[in-house]
């Protein structure tokens, strides 16, 4: 979070500006040794995002918004700004039902008494929101066609780590690597110690194994240009990360389709062999005892998936249950996380090691807000995440899984119950 520009007053005396350069090279105590006693409205809006480089977000938000209001009617862009902070506050604490009306009005107020600089670092928030609740087509269209080049290298590192955030999620990872690369120049050139760690924290993403491969009743596991490949192939890949069917020209979206996707996979796992009826059974309707209605709702289950994979798979009945044929693939492969839960998605998300709310987890996630609650309760009675605060102000987090890029492959929305 940067400081320059932020305080919005016309004759800044010298200790505001030497507060608002300090920010910019990320020394917040050295901004605080200059503003902490002083309550005028460029202070404050210093003095709160000082406190939010050192991680005080509450305090952080408290002192933007008596900021916002010090500032006078008049002095809109200076209350764009303070807006611009507050919502990089609310990104930093996960509260992404922060209301992002107000920061897309802040944007245009900024763009439109030109001050490119701040206007910029809030469309890469609004870019960097859109990534965490994986809305990448809305990501990639605010972030179209803007030229970085012209801004300070801190902004320039930003823009570079979100394209290389939407490349590795669409598997382009020639492109993420390019872009990282291009990111720890301008980390370098900034000398922000912050950005340079974040920066290479995105690149090991590149190295550590990003899902599983299920093939021939042997797994392994994949980094993600190994993914990227497997898509590019010849194989039929059913895939238990994004919850589809898919080979080198067709998709067939299945994450609506819990049943027909536990049928497709358990199928893709015996591939060349054949699965009994009982098993599918079991795995498809979580029932140990089969009895005539149920095969006959695997006949009818596997009539539909038929006819939804018809354009590259047959599924034929044997003697003693049902089999998977490609048309045109050589090999069949099943693509998983790397480490299979019931609440995957959600620990894929608190994986980051940032501390998120249920109504975000909720939000990213593409679920009511209460079925999020009750998978927190079972995943911190078995002490898997972890909360604090109370009401409003919980937030649940859990340490980073170690050695996997849980949240890469994960898409939205997607049911977690």
């Amino acid at each position: 979070m940067d400081g320059s520009d932020k305080c919005g007053v016309i004759q800044m005396d010298e200790a505001v500006v030497a507060a608002a350069r300090a920010l910019d090279a990320g020394d917040p105590l050295g901004a605080l040794n200059r503003v902490a006693l002083r309550d005028d409205a460029a202070a404050l809006a210093l003095r709160g995002i000082a406190m939010a480089q050192l991680g005080d977000l509450v305090r952080a938000k408290a002192l933007l918004r008596s900021a916002v209001r010090a500032f006078g009617p008049k002095e809109a862009v200076a209350r764009a700004r303070c807006v611009v902070a507050e919502a990089e506050i609310a990104l930093a604490s996960r509260d992404l039902g922060w209301p992002t009306r107000s920061l897309e009005a802040a944007r245009k107020t900024l763009e439109a008494n030109h001050d490119r600089r701040n206007a910029a670092h809030a469309r890469h928030l609004q870019v960097r929101r859109l990534l965490l609740i994986g809305h990448l087509d809305e990501a990639e269209r605010l972030l179209d066609g803007f030229d970085a080049a012209p801004f300070p290298p801190a902004s320039s590192a930003i823009h570079e780590l979100i394209v290389a955030g939407i490349a590795m999620r669409r598997l382009h990872t020639k492109a993420a690597r390019a872009a990282l690369a291009k990111a720890a120049r301008a980390a370098r050139h900034a000398g922000i110690a912050g950005l340079s760690a974040e920066v290479e924290t995105a690149a090991h993403l590149l190295d550590t194994p990003a899902a599983r491969l299920i093939e021939r009743g042997e797994a392994r596991l994949l980094l993600l240009d190994e993914v990227e490949a497997l898509m590019a192939s010849d194989a039929l890949v059913v895939d238990a990360c994004r919850h589809a069917v898919r080979d080198a020209g067709h998709v067939v979206p299945l994450a609506s389709r819990p049943v027909l996707f536990s049928l497709v996979r358990a199928l893709a796992e015996a591939w060349p062999d054949d699965v009994p009826r009982d098993t599918l059974i079991e795995r498809a309707f979580r029932m140990k005892h089969a009895d005539e209605s149920h095969r006959a709702r695997l006949r009818v289950e596997m009539g539909r998936l038929r006819t939804m994979l018809r354009v590259f798979a047959d599924i034929h009945a044997t003697r003693r249950g049902f089999a998977l044929t490609p048309r045109r693939a050589t090999t069949v492969v099943v693509l998983a996380r790397p480490v299979e839960d019931a609440h995957a998605p959600l620990l894929a998300l608190l994986a980051d090691g940032e501390a998120w709310s249920s109504s975000a987890l909720a939000l990213a996630l593409g679920a009511s807000q209460r079925t999020i609650q009750r998978a927190l309760d079972t995943l911190a009675a078995t002490g898997k995440v972890r909360s604090f605060g109370q009401g409003r102000a919980r937030r649940w987090m859990m340490p980073p899984m170690p050695g996997f890029a849980t949240a890469l492959l994960l898409p939205t929305p997607l049911p977690i119950d």
